[in-house]
């Protein structure tokens, strides 16, 4: 049976006559600050004689520290979030049971003492035993070894895309106008043609005969599209490039594959009355270009407890992500969703002084999330779904961006939600009834118009 991890205590304020003070609420923690060549420990002082230890970062030194921190009743570990360096030591000691401490090092920086690892790693230790750290958000280990692959994906797609820009290159160069008469150049009509141009095929009628029939450019306009100076070098990239494109496309293929098997684990480790469940499907069609070859929408809603799918928005890609960097238990993190928006950066960083609001922008900073819930919000700028309108309704008024973040945030608020209360999207509970909207707006505006005509009136 495994070992039950003893969660971190919060900072408690205690009064006294000499007024508050703050009491130890983790006895048994440990501070660790994090850097490429060593790991400086440190754990209180009746644990050992040698109390702030300096450790090596080979994987057996990384056993070492979890091994003396047993050794030392630890049960509970802060350490600074340094490059990834942190990310060995961090999964070495979840897998052995301590309730492990990611914390941002802005949060834990050392204004009092001259700077050195054992002081820092004493000054984490410290804040922790106190509760005065928050950790950051980290996935469980199977999320995180699909977010590590899913991002590779991501690697591969980005490169697979600057690979059909030096194909277009290629053939602008030569005067090959295919981009012009038809709309996807990697498409079955224009894998047709580029495979028999590297093949050797020169003339533009024969190779407009390959065209699809369901182009809607007729054969006259392809073949003249197809007329250009057949230059030797430009016909080697065109060929290196055509090449490199489908040889990535079949590794995003394998990283699908690799994903599947550690899905498969990681379902095999969830509740069976989650697992075993019949979710609802959603009626979304799905892009053939770039997919993804696993049936995504089963294995998140497994993960998940909910088909979040079903949110207008989401795509196969989108939701491979999620799972990736969130997990299963995501939501027990979070107390609501207004913390979990906070995290994904999509609410303002209101700054106030002097009882006024000062600035109220969004923190410039990078949260994948985030980022995902953003791009998912401008796919509905389109869209005639409740949250397409509430798009559009904040652009006419507030902005483009600004519509962009408000509907994300509006989006983690009901991912949140449903992964939360385990309930399925229901878009009637998010139902404006446009008509009436416009009338009482209608109304509002004739009652300003109004109000001028009556103060014109009286100046005249």
């Amino acid at each position: 049976m495994a070992k039950k991890v003893v969660k971190a205590k919060k900072a408690k304020k205690i009064k006294t006559k000499e007024g508050l003070t703050l009491s130890i609420v983790n006895p048994n923690a440990a501070g660790i600050d994090v850097s490429s060549t060593e790991m400086q420990v440190c754990v209180p002082e009746d644990r050992d004689g040698d109390n702030n230890r300096c450790f090596g970062t080979f994987t057996e030194d990384l056993h070492l520290i979890s091994s003396w921190l047993k050794a030392c009743g630890i049960d509970t570990v802060a350490m600074e979030s340094t490059g990834i360096y942190w990310v060995q030591l961090y999964m070495i000691l979840e897998a052995d049971g301590f309730d492990v401490l990611l914390v941002n090092a802005k949060a834990i920086k050392n204004i009092g003492e001259k700077k050195t690892d054992e002081v820092d790693a004493e000054w984490i230790m410290l804040l922790h035993s106190y509760g005065l750290l928050k950790a950051s958000f980290q996935p469980d280990n199977y999320a995180r070894r699909i977010r590590n692959v899913s991002r590779h994906r991501d690697a591969l797609l980005r490169s697979s895309s600057k690979e059909v820009q030096h194909i277009q290159k290629a053939m602008e160069l030569m005067n090959i106008k295919l981009t012009n008469v038809i709309s996807d150049i990697l498409g079955k009509t224009g894998q047709a043609i580029l495979s028999a141009i590297i093949a050797g095929e020169r003339d533009a009628s024969k190779l407009a005969l390959l065209a699809d029939p369901r182009c809607k450019s007729p054969k006259e306009i392809i073949e003249k599209s197809l007329v250009g100076n057949w230059d030797t070098d430009l016909l080697f990239t065109l060929k290196q490039s055509f090449e490199l494109y489908h040889y990535l496309q079949n590794q995003m293929k394998d990283c699908d594959k690799q994903i599947e098997t550690i899905l498969q684990e990681y379902i095999a480790t969830l509740p069976a009355e989650q697992t075993s469940k019949e979710f609802p499907k959603s009626k979304k069609v799905k892009s053939k270009k770039n997919e993804i070859f696993i049936d995504i929408e089963d294995y998140a809603s497994k993960v998940f407890g909910v088909n979040l799918m079903r949110m207008p928005g989401l795509s196969d890609g989108a939701l491979l992500r999620l799972v990736g960097e969130l997990g299963y238990s995501f939501t027990d993190n979070f107390e609501t969703y207004k913390e979990f928006c906070c995290w994904a950066n999509l609410t303002p960083n209101n700054k106030i002084s002097g009882g006024k609001i000062l600035s109220s922008k969004v923190p410039r900073r990078k949260n994948q999330v985030g980022l995902i819930l953003r791009s998912c919000a401008n796919s509905l700028k389109a869209s005639k779904t409740p949250l397409g309108f509430y798009f559009r309704r904040i652009q006419a008024k507030s902005g483009y961006i600004p519509a962009i973040i408000a509907t994300a945030n509006k989006l983690g608020r009901i991912l949140y939600t449903l992964a939360k209360n385990k309930t399925e999207y229901n878009e009637s509970l998010l139902n404006v009834n446009e008509n009436e909207r416009l009338k009482k707006r209608l109304c509002k505006i004739q009652k300003e118009m109004k109000k001028i005509e009556n103060q014109l009136n009286k100046c005249a």
